[in-house]
């Protein structure tokens, strides 16, 4: 049985306080802009005037897919563990920016086809050696979607018992099961949702469009999220739907990645609408059906840097603009302790 969740609504009880402080600040009304709204979503989220950001944390699921065998990637399936071992030397994009923005990483084997030796920085959460083909199966048992749904909540509990109240969520999975789940959560149209993903070519993309209307043909489609994500899901999908939910619950900060990472929070906004109220989603991935994706959850995105990486390597690189709005809000000068006089009117 699936664990319930507390995730309330942000209360804005402080809300006037709030931003009484950050238009005082030595500077135009606005001028700011969306640093300023930052500032207030986290202090919200925080529920204070002066929300710190305490032992950022990344962590990438890793995890195979049946479905590869039909081609939808360019890439054989055992890249996945080869990028794995990747992560635990430090020499993937997700390494260097994490390193260079002090994020603490956490790799996570959520079923990946290969038994890992032990190693600090990799957790062993793994469910089986890769889902099913989903074009003739389901990609899970309910057991195994349940289970891999309480492993990423188990996660995000103890890394938050370490004092760390921001957290990001990357993944080495397949856009194939992040385009449907799009598609039956969103009622958008497949061929909107289905993109390039590790890089296909124009046949190699509408091979792919090609198997995935055809599993979803094949199966008895349900309209219940966890159903969706049993038939079509990665057991790291699940997994980051378990961490979001249990992020949102202990009241952290939560930066949402590109599209994987975001179709997962998708789900559990279907199941957990309030989450949203936690989340900055951190840039707009080139993969195709982000940009619409974003739209239907009606939020916006720091950055489009036109990345599509995945690994939570957006994220890495836009928490410098979310260090900088709390850094203003906590640091800079108000107009009556700078001595500056103020002028409350909007300015150009």
């Amino acid at each position: 049985m699936l664990k319930q969740f507390n995730i309330q609504a942000l209360s804005k009880a402080k809300s006037h306080e709030l931003q009484h402080k950050i238009d005082n600040k030595t500077k135009p009304l606005g001028a700011l802009w969306q640093l300023e709204h930052i500032a207030f979503h986290i202090a919200c989220v925080q529920n204070t005037l002066s929300p710190r950001l305490k032992k950022p944390t990344i962590i990438i699921f890793a995890g195979d897919h049946g479905i590869t065998v039909k081609n939808v990637s360019p890439y054989p399936q055992e890249v996945t563990y080869q990028m794995v071992f990747n992560f635990l030397a430090g020499g993937a994009a997700i390494n260097i920016f994490a390193k260079q923005h002090q994020i603490a990483l956490k790799i996570v084997d959520a079923g990946v086809n290969y038994h890992f030796p032990e190693h600090p920085q990799l957790l062993e959460a793994k469910i089986d050696l890769e889902t099913q083909n989903f074009l003739t199966k389901l990609a899970m048992t309910q057991e195994q979607c349940q289970q891999a749904i309480q492993q990423g909540s188990n996660i995000v509990s103890k890394i938050q018992t370490e004092d760390c109240n921001v957290i990001g969520f990357g993944e080495m999975g397949n856009t194939s099961s992040a385009a449907i789940l799009m598609q039956l959560l969103t009622d958008i149209p497949l061929i909107e949702c289905v993109g390039k993903g590790t890089g296909l070519d124009d046949q190699g993309l509408q091979n792919k469009y090609n198997i995935l209307k055809k599993a979803i043909a094949n199966q008895n489609c349900s309209t219940n999220p966890l159903k969706i994500l049993q038939t079509f899901g990665g057991f790291e999908i699940a997994m980051m739907i378990g961490t979001y939910l249990q992020a949102a619950e202990l009241k952290m900060l939560i930066l949402v990645d590109g599209f994987i990472a975001t179709t997962a929070l998708l789900v559990a906004s279907k199941l957990y609408p309030n989450i949203l109220d936690y989340c900055i989603f951190t840039h707009q991935s080139q993969e195709k059906g982000h940009k619409k994706l974003l739209n239907c959850l009606k939020v916006q995105a720091l950055c489009h840097l036109e990345m599509r990486l995945g690994e939570g390597t957006g994220t890495a690189v836009t928490y410098p603009i979310i260090q900088s709005a709390v850094n203003f809000l906590n640091d800079m000068a108000s107009f009556e302790n700078a001595g500056v006089s103020n002028n409350t009117a909007s300015m150009s």
